[in-house]
């Protein structure tokens, strides 16, 4: 059924009060864990506890209430999914609309997704694979397991240990979704959803854990035989790792009872996938900004410390055969409101110092700005030269990726 706890609502940024009843001790230490990884902040008040969201989203549900946390900020919920399935590389599905403006926002979005995807998996029929089995017959089926008939049997004939390759569903493409199934039903609220995803759970086979599933994912292999399941498994991922996959998960591992968007990490996907479509149609691609291409500083007190731009460009210098480099840097701010601040500058001028021409050194912002595109120009000097051309580019939340694309395209230097 869907879970009935009190709900706490609030916007990205935004601070609520809560009383002392209203957290146990487990819910505490877990609230505490993620103001470690910047997800919240948790502080005691006189009424007992004042939690403020910071800019991850999502639904968190705890022993006596369930958090909800929605993107107020930048990305309208309503257009959350798009940028989701857009920076995961897989397509928005249709069923996942039905719900793209109800009150429960990113996880029932989730839920619906993976939700339709299944439904299209078992339409078509679930994928079958040989399945090796031991079993105790009364028959031979199969190959006789000696070792096990004379070892257990001890030379009786009325039952014979068999090893069988039977053609099953139980296999780990349907395993995984079942289990992402029973996650999505205990974070849902929606009664129509939390009713579809009930009828549809016992479809798949669900013999296994979230941690165990994860990594079944992990080494999943993509061919022709499997392909139409990378939808729902990237839909299944994101639920099983509590919201995310790769640099958009805000857990190192699974976070069960809950589903939280790192809306940084989001836009950085968002980014990086807008530029490199940017760049290819002119011949350019992304390249490692790490390793041999990294800006490393030596010396000081400490490791050795590194400079890492969210996306390198490698782009033809125009009318030659040479390529320039050019730093992208996605930052989840509010520049349509304010001016790119020092700490920015001075991180934009060393990445275009680091990686640009000399006679020209350039580098890029990528902010949203919901409701509108724009675009301006910093040029940063001293009495003796200039220090560099940082291009600041706010792409509309509310538009959809294509059109962001083309206004990233018509940017690029």
């Amino acid at each position: 059924m869907p879970d009935h706890r009190p709900e706490i609502r609030l916007g990205e940024y935004q601070t609520t009060d809560l009383g002392t009843d209203q957290l146990t001790a487990g819910d505490v230490a877990r609230l505490h864990a993620l103001q470690g990884r910047g997800c919240l902040s948790l502080t005691t008040s006189r009424t007992g506890w004042r939690l403020k969201a910071g800019a991850t989203v999502g639904v968190l549900v705890l022993d006596r209430i369930r958090l909800v946390v929605e993107p107020r900020f930048a990305i309208p919920g309503d257009q959350l999914m798009t940028w989701l399935a857009y920076a995961l590389h897989t397509h928005v599905p249709m069923t996942a609309r039905r719900w793209s403006t109800g009150p429960d926002g990113y996880a029932d979005l989730v839920a619906a997704a993976l939700l339709e995807e299944c439904e299209k998996l078992l339409r078509e029929g679930l994928r079958r694979d040989y399945v090796r089995r031991q079993s105790l017959e009364p028959v031979l089926r199969g190959r006789l397991d000696v070792a096990a008939q004379a070892t257990r049997r001890f030379g009786q004939l009325d039952q014979l240990h068999v090893r069988t390759f039977d053609r099953e569903a139980d296999i780990w493409d349907n395993l995984v979704l079942g289990i992402a199934l029973q996650a999505a039903f205990s974070l849902t609220s929606d009664s129509r959803l939390a009713s579809a995803l009930h009828g549809i759970t016992d479809a798949f086979p669900h013999a296994s854990t979230p941690a165990t599933a994860l990594r079944a994912l992990q080494r999943t292999q993509y061919t022709r035989l499997n392909a139409r399941y990378r939808p729902a498994h990237t839909w299944a991922r994101l639920l099983l790792r509590g919201g995310g996959v790769t640099d958009l998960q805000t857990d190192d591992g699974t976070t069960a009872g809950g589903l939280l968007l790192a809306m940084p990490a989001l836009w950085e996907a968002v980014v990086r996938r807008l530029a490199t479509e940017a760049a290819v149609p002119r011949g350019g691609r992304p390249v490692p900004s790490n390793g041999g291409t990294g800006i490393t500083v030596r010396g000081d007190l400490g490791s050795t410390s590194t400079f890492r731009p969210d996306l390198l460009l490698r782009l033809p210098a125009t009318g030659t055969d040479q390529y320039t480099l050019l730093p992208i840097d996605a930052k989840y701010k509010r520049y349509d409101r304010r001016g790119v601040s020092a700490g920015d500058i001075h991180q934009l001028l060393t990445y275009s110092a680091g990686y640009t021409p000399a006679e020209a050194p350039r580098a890029v912002i990528v902010h949203p700005q919901p409701g509108e595109y724009a675009r301006r120009t910093l040029r940063i000097g001293s009495p003796q030269r200039g220090l560099g051309v940082i291009h600041v580019l706010g792409i509309d939340t509310h538009a959809p990726p294509e059109q962001a694309s083309a206004w990233m395209r018509a940017a690029l230097p």
